[in-house]
């Protein structure tokens, strides 16, 4: 498996201290391939963890805080036109308004 780097700034430092012997070289881009990866993962993980953050609390204003501020969804039930057996059942939100056009 060829190691790559990935990182502009990796590329740089591996450039910087490039000596010209073979297995020098080659240790120090494994090292650095492993430090790169560590950051790559580092990053997106805070990355993530910021954005869950920012999500919770987005939500956290969102969220009901008693229990009557729960609404109730609505249930509705009317006669089928494909079928005579069954009728068709809806729960919707109180503030879903049907736009479908029956024909």
């Amino acid at each position: 498996m060829e190691q790559k780097l990935r990182l502009n700034e990796f590329k740089a430092i591996y450039d910087a201290l490039e000596t010209g012997t073979v297995w020098v070289d080659h240790l120090l881009l494994g090292l650095l391939v492993w430090l790169e990866d560590k950051l790559i993962e580092k990053r997106s993980q805070l990355t993530v963890d910021e954005a869950i953050k920012e999500w919770e609390t987005l939500q956290g204003e969102l969220a009901p805080t008693q229990d009557d501020d729960v609404v109730s969804p609505v249930y509705t039930e009317k006669p089928s036109d494909t079928s005579t057996r069954l009728p068709e059942v809806r729960l919707t939100a109180p503030w879903y308004v049907e736009t479908y056009n029956e024909k």
